[in-house]
């Protein structure tokens, strides 16, 4: 994408994982269209900013990362989930050229078109089939459905992107194929509520190269398993049809990892967060799933802090992840997001409380993060090699989702590939990372 005479259009990406697949569809767009990506605002004839906007947080940095760009080249289109509040933006930047909201690509598009139209005949084959995308080559995101149909009192996503919709499986499956076809060895399913996927489909069967195939999680997992690269779930909602993955898991069809937000185990402040509140059947079901698949790792999210939590509701989540042994665990302090229904239940606790429950829990957290990791030590596995530097390769096994959980860091491993599977023998580990050498 050199092209001089071409209008250049810069993109900067925020938030989360969804997001990043929003961008990729935007730059697929521009590119397919004869537009040059540039990565500097000087360079650019206009900057689009994919916001997020699902704590306060996020609109922070939003916001920050909008004011840069006006200030660094002028011209900015706002795109994104944040984009769904747009007097927020336009009171603090009135200057944009134009605001939209998540997944919005057409939308995007036409106002690209509006402020920057688009070349003469532009040369759609110079696109490759999987389209542009902003994650290293080996791995990618695939997305399978927009919104989602909970109405959890700490979230708003179902007002910023709507209920649920679910992608054809047909396209879902003809994204994958043209993945890794273009060498991507890792396909990591995001939605935001990856297991009721189809759900709004009624489940009914789809074709896939004249195939039939339920529209549903489980038999999506078994088509994308047949692929030949690691399929990695996220967002996975503990409805009881997960039981089902499970085998797949312990067969290899798909690696033996679920992301799970849990968000807390007290049964009252599950309730108040419109969560599933039967605890005792959660730690059940993990026992369950690990007699099946030993070697399942399990990766959740918790909120300290969240209104009404006290100091029993917090020893009740302590008491939870103790029992369940959770590999991987992310903490966040409860963050009051406005439009939430949350924002309105009594007893909220302060903020220096609801930070000192965090760091309290990921103190705990760490003796059992480092047990579950201790397991690994003696065992060879696959590594999927991210990068190589002077003390040798840094590397992810199938129980390492990239950018969020740990790596394996394999000792004189300069003469491996990026993007390529090495074998291993885990030789240390510490609370985060395994420490390898080449077999």
């Amino acid at each position: 994408m050199t092209n001089s005479g071409s209008p250049r259009v810069g993109m900067v990406s925020l938030g989360c994982p969804k997001a990043t697949v929003d961008t990729e569809r935007i730059l697929t767009r521009l590119a397919a269209e004869g537009y040059e990506i540039v990565p500097e605002y000087g360079e650019a004839d206009l900057v689009i900013v994919n916001t997020c906007g699902f704590i306060e947080e996020a609109v922070a940095e939003s916001l920050e990362a909008i004011g840069e760009a006006l200030a660094e080249n002028g011209r900015v289109i706002v795109t994104g989930c944040l984009g769904a509040r747009r007097e927020v933006i336009l009171e603090a930047h009135p200057k944009v050229l134009a605001v939209t909201g998540p997944h919005a690509t057409d939308e995007v598009m036409a106002q690209v078109h509006q402020f920057l139209p688009k070349p003469h005949d532009p040369f759609i084959d110079l696109v490759p089939p999987q389209g542009l995308r902003v994650t290293p080559a080996h791995y990618a995101y695939l997305k399978i459905s927009e919104g989602c149909n909970h109405r959890c009192t700490f979230c708003i996503i179902p007002q910023l992107r709507g209920d649920l919709v679910s992608r054809p499986i047909h396209e879902i499956m003809d994204e994958a194929e043209q993945l890794v076809a273009s060498g991507v060895k890792e396909l990591l399913v995001v939605s935001q509520d990856t297991s009721a996927y189809g759900v709004d489909l009624g489940y009914r069967t789809g074709f896939w190269q004249g195939r039939p195939i339920k529209q549903r999680l489980t038999e999506l997992a078994k088509a994308l398993g047949e692929l030949g690269v690691w399929v990695r779930l996220h967002y996975v909602y503990p409805y009881p049809s997960v039981d089902e993955l499970i085998p797949l898991m312990a067969e290899g069809k798909i690696v033996p990892y679920l992301d799970i937000p849990f968000q807390h185990a007290s049964p009252k402040i599950l309730k108040a967060m419109q969560r599933p509140a039967a605890t005792e059947k959660v730690l059940e079901r993990i026992r369950k799933w690990r007699a099946i698949c030993p070697d399942l790792t399990i990766r959740s999210t918790f909120i300290t802090g969240f209104p009404g939590e006290t100091e029993a509701d917090f020893a009740e989540l302590l008491a939870f992840l103790e029992e369940a042994q959770l590999d991987r665990v992310g903490v966040f302090p409860y963050s009051p997001v406005a439009g939430a229904a949350a924002n309105a239940l009594p007893d909220p606790v302060p903020e220096a409380l609801r930070e000192e429950r965090r760091l309290r829990l990921l103190e705990f957290q760490e003796d059992i993060s480092t047990q579950r990791l201790e397991r690994w030590i003696g065992r060879e596995i696959d590594v999927l090699v991210e990068a190589i530097d002077e003390e040798g390769a840094v590397a992810r096994s199938w129980a390492d989702a990239p950018e969020i959980d740990g790596v394996v860091y394999v000792a004189s491993g300069q003469q491996l590939t990026p993007g390529e599977f090495a074998r291993v023998r885990v030789v240390d580990c510490d609370v985060h990372d395994l420490y390898a050498e080449l077999v």
